[in-house]
């Protein structure tokens, strides 16, 4: 299951606080980090939590009662649409197949995976035959590894934006950048979430 952004950051604040002090946060410690008018507020999130598999309570009378539990990799199946080559831009295939990944690798929203071909990413433990799991957006920051479409032809780079132009990078000295200028069909299909590999 998944949490709500205000849960998840109650999680994480209970998580931090045990590996910070050795113990969990009080019922109260954790109404005043958030600001909340009461302690029913607490309660609720963490019934959610402990609904929702993230934590285990105690006693209603233990005041440090609060545990972690253990989190099974929850494995998430997404579509596998194919090839990307980082090197030269090839055709990004349509769904070929399905491939089951941890869900904490996914990001929000639509997620992908495609298969690499070409080393031109090697130096940034991209290699020939990982998958990787791609978010689906037409945006991305400077210096973000992105999936580029160029011609409708895919592309595994880390994008950087000049004044005129945008460079896909790659991380191999031996491989050149990949220049765009104005007028070129250029779309960012997704930026680099994840990377999932086999080990034969």
């Amino acid at each position: 299951m998944h949490l709500t952004e205000k849960q998840e950051r109650v999680y994480k604040f209970i998580k931090t606080y045990i590996e910070d002090n050795d113990r969990p946060p009080s019922y109260t410690e954790i109404c005043g980090h958030f600001g909340f008018s009461s302690l029913n507020a607490v309660y609720e999130h963490l019934d959610n939590l402990v609904r929702k598999g993230f934590i285990k309570k105690g006693l209603p009378n233990q005041k440090r009662s609060i545990t972690i539990a253990d989190q099974k990799r929850r494995a998430v199946s997404i579509p596998l649409l194919g090839l990307v080559r980082a090197g030269e831009p090839i055709d990004v295939c349509e769904t070929v197949d399905y491939v089951d990944v941890p869900e904490e690798m996914l990001a929000r929203g639509e997620n992908v995976a495609l298969r690499v071909t070409g080393n031109s990413m090697i130096d940034g433990n991209i290699c020939d035959g990982d998958i990787i799991i791609v978010k689906r957006q037409t945006t991305a920051e400077n210096g973000q590894v992105v999936v580029a479409l160029i011609n409708d032809q895919a592309t595994v780079k880390e994008i950087h934006f000049h004044k005129d132009k945008i460079e896909l990078r790659p991380r191999n000295p031996e491989v050149k950048s990949i220049f765009v200028g104005k007028g070129e069909s250029f779309q960012i299909y997704g930026i680099l979430v994840g990377m999932y590999r086999k080990y034969k």
